[in-house]
């Protein structure tokens, strides 16, 4: 094994529980390379704010991010943004991970924490208008929006501590949610409802974009008596929660029928040698915290399982 692609574990996956995997490991003198497919952050880094982290006062998460970085490369974890998995092979004890940039590199223990992304609506003109009045990320096109009248599509706590954000810009918010009712937590369903900007279609869906250029109107049907309304707008946020990256891993370890990793206590998965954490496996849960927590628990049962690895190789070696 080459000693400059040999590692003792790999971290594939640079968000926020990628990159504290990669400070427990690195911290305890293990060496470790993240692997990001994009910028190091994931879907932090789209966060405008991040008021609830213990210890830390109001942050956003793209400097959140750079904070996390900076503590795991000072403790000497490698890092490789910005190139992604074309091949995996996780079983034995040794794993295997070829990267879209040519490179491959080895490894006792892999952690998978893929994040995932933005859930679509998939209806009539939202590929065409994405990035021309439709967006997923309120902290990268808020500021386009300034002086307009937008919509927010989504009834979770992104949904509406995003639609109170962008009432920094916007100067109306309509939420479009297709229940009667919210599943945020109370403090985000009451602070936006105490927003003179706010309005609310509930029981509705989007169910076409219109436009030109750019987005100029959205139809929204009410689900209950099927009425389609054809409704003005500058721009769409959509909200709606995300889909595990986890395509590459298909057929490599146990997934449920969302495709979301199945893991055990120890955050570990069917595969000996392989752990997961994040967004990207069973939970019910997803915030910065719990992603934390989740690579926390990881780091730490990979860390004994690479310990029990190498004194079961050095036992072996001495008895021959």
């Amino acid at each position: 094994m080459n000693d400059n692609t040999h590692f003792d574990a790999i971290v594939i996956g640079g968000g926020p529980a990628g990159m504290t995997a990669g400070i427990y490991l690195s911290r305890a003198r293990l060496k470790t390379l993240i692997v990001s497919d994009g910028v190091l952050g994931g879907q932090m880094v789209l966060t405008h704010e991040i008021a609830n982290y213990p210890g830390v006062e109001s942050i956003s998460g793209y400097q959140l991010s750079n904070i996390m970085k900076k503590q795991a490369k000072s403790f000497g974890c490698s890092i490789k943004a910005n190139t992604s998995v074309v091949d995996l092979q996780l079983e034995g004890e040794i794993k295997r991970v070829s990267l879209s940039d040519g490179n491959t590199y080895t490894a006792h223990a892999v952690i998978l924490t893929p994040g995932g992304r933005s859930r679509t609506l998939n209806m009539p003109g939202e590929a065409q208008f994405k990035g021309r009045g439709i967006s997923y990320c309120a902290t990268c096109d808020g500021d386009f929006f300034t002086g307009k009248e937008i919509v927010v599509v989504g009834g979770g706590n992104s949904a509406l501590e995003e639609a109170v954000s962008l009432t920094k810009y916007a100067t109306k918010v309509t939420i479009v949610h297709q229940f009667d009712h919210f599943q945020a937590f109370e403090y985000a369903v009451e602070e936006a409802k105490a927003n003179e900007k706010i309005h609310f279609i509930m029981e509705s869906a989007i169910v076409h974009f219109h436009g030109d250029d750019k987005l100029e109107s959205v139809d929204i049907k009410n689900l209950k008596t099927g009425e389609i309304e054809n409704f003005g707008t500058d721009g769409v946020f959509i909200f709606i929660g995300y889909v595990p990256n986890t395509e590459f891993l298909k057929g490599k370890l146990s997934m449920n029928q969302w495709n979301e990793i199945v893991v055990d206590s120890d955050m570990a998965t069917n595969v000996s040698g392989v752990f997961a954490a994040g967004d990207s496996i069973v939970k019910r849960y997803r915030q910065v915290t719990t992603a934390v927590g989740d690579a926390t628990v990881a780091a730490l049962a990979a860390s004994n399982y690479i310990h029990q690895l190498k004194t079961k190789q050095l036992h072996e070696t001495l008895t021959h």
